[in-house]
């Protein structure tokens, strides 16, 4: 897309704006194509004002938090990508309700929350996402889930309003909720938590941190689980059983540590990744009759612009 229409477009509405940026840097694969521009806010009437900037000159508007459940082809993103990160992360907590801009990490904002003395976020603190994105696809572990204690979100319309949404407006489902499909953008949560014991809590998280040593790899990048769990089977097991465990296509990899993780190993390109996907998709079929779903969100173009 012409650069000089994107400035003109895009000029002085947030601090960090950056061009043919690479989305490898900011995924947790380190994989991904070219971002015509990447726009870094640290307010809510910075994210407002670039939605709106986008509405008005209909471009493709794409919001990324840390990259964690992401795998941004080869080919880029086409028009902007909005990144809540790390300048978007403010936090507090007052008696029982935790908020959090959409940019904090979703596992610093459950340790706070154990540190407070309070109880229903601690599944999170294995997530490697931001609150936004969290609450985006409904994140859950060891059988928690954001639905379980949003309280409220506030997100920006494509239109621009500010809105507060409930858990029950946001639709949630199995890692997933209305935001993407409505083309929400959430910027603020607040979690309604219970008092707990704080050492207990932590206790908890450190026998968890310790099982994901054991059990995942987490020296190589990776976006965590690549497919879905199918309801009564586990996706790992399914792969593993069907003799993919460890199967390298370019420098993308199956785990040999936990099969429904696939693993950058040098540089990996995103076409990589997919040849791996739609062959554990069409092995799992063929061998259980069973169909994997992807859990991991993929976007972007297939090949690299000339």
């Amino acid at each position: 897309m012409d650069r000089v229409l994107l400035e003109t477009i895009f000029t002085g509405l947030a601090p960090t704006i950056l061009y043919d940026e690479p989305l490898a840097k900011h995924t947790t694969w380190r994989i991904g194509g070219p971002a015509d521009v990447l726009l870094i806010p640290r307010t809510i009437d910075e994210v407002r004002a670039v939605v709106l900037a986008a509405k008005a000159h209909d471009l493709p508007l794409f919001v990324l938090g840390r990259g964690s459940n992401l795998l941004v082809k080869d080919g880029g993103m086409r028009g902007a990508v909005l990144k809540l990160g790390d300048e978007f992360a403010a936090i507090a907590v007052s008696d029982r309700t935790l908020s959090a801009l959409a940019g904090r990490s979703i596992v610093s904002a459950a340790h706070i929350a154990i540190r407070h003395g309070l109880s229903g976020l601690e599944f999170a603190t294995g997530i490697p996402g931001t609150v936004g994105g969290a609450v985006t696809m409904n994140a859950g572990a060891h059988g928690g889930e954001i639905k379980d204690v949003l309280k409220q979100a506030t997100v920006i319309t494509s239109d621009g309003t500010i809105t507060e949404l409930s858990a029950d407006d946001l639709g949630f489902r199995y890692r997933h909720s209305i935001v993407p499909e409505q083309r929400l953008t959430v910027v603020q949560a607040e979690f309604a938590l219970q008092p707990g014991d704080t050492k207990q809590l932590q206790e908890k998280v450190r026998a968890w941190s310790k099982r994901r040593q054991l059990t995942q790899p987490l020296s190589l990048p990776s976006c965590g689980s690549v497919f879905r769990n199918p309801p009564g089977h586990y996706a790992a097991r399914l792969i593993e059983e069907a003799g993919l465990k460890g199967l390298r296509h370019g420098n993308a990899m199956i785990s040999e540590v936990h099969a429904n993780f696939i693993v950058n190993v040098g540089q990996a390109s995103a076409a990589d990744v997919l040849w791996l996907i739609r062959h554990a998709q069409e092995t799992v079929q063929q061998r259980f009759g069973m169909t994997l779903e992807p859990e991991v969100r993929i976007v972007g173009e297939d090949e690299t612009r000339r």
